[in-house]
């Protein structure tokens, strides 16, 4: 069981989410953009495992977020989705600990893509 952050403006695709990691245990907690992703995780470094975000979110995007979390977020692993190759290319620029996953998605891909993710 992983502590993950889910960052996601959809309402509809942060419930997919939601329901989809449940099924492996996983404690979860939700946010809808950015900016408050970026509060909760660093007002408790090492509070979760991993963050799981949108990369289109309004104000602060998933790639931004990441760009500020910088060293804050070394033991933290991260998995940026969009439904856009070039956001998916950018995100791929960030470095090989950031993962990155193609909307759409299907409940066992996005279940198997976190496994691989936390396995490291």
């Amino acid at each position: 069981m992983a502590r993950i952050l889910i960052a996601e403006d959809d309402p509809a695709s942060l419930e997919f989410l939601k329901r989809a990691l449940h099924q492996d245990a996983h404690e979860i907690t939700t946010v809808e953009e950015g900016g408050e992703a970026l509060t909760r995780l660093t007002a408790s470094p090492g509070a979760f495992d991993l963050l799981l975000a949108d990369i289109s979110m309004p104000g602060l995007d998933g790639i931004s977020l990441v760009q500020r979390l910088g060293d804050a977020a070394d033991s933290l692993k991260v998995l940026l989705v969009s439904g856009h190759t070039s956001e998916l290319d950018r995100a791929k620029g960030l470095g090989g600990r950031i993962h990155t996953l193609a909307k759409p998605f299907t409940l066992d891909s996005i279940r198997a893509e976190v496994r691989r993710v936390l396995a490291g």
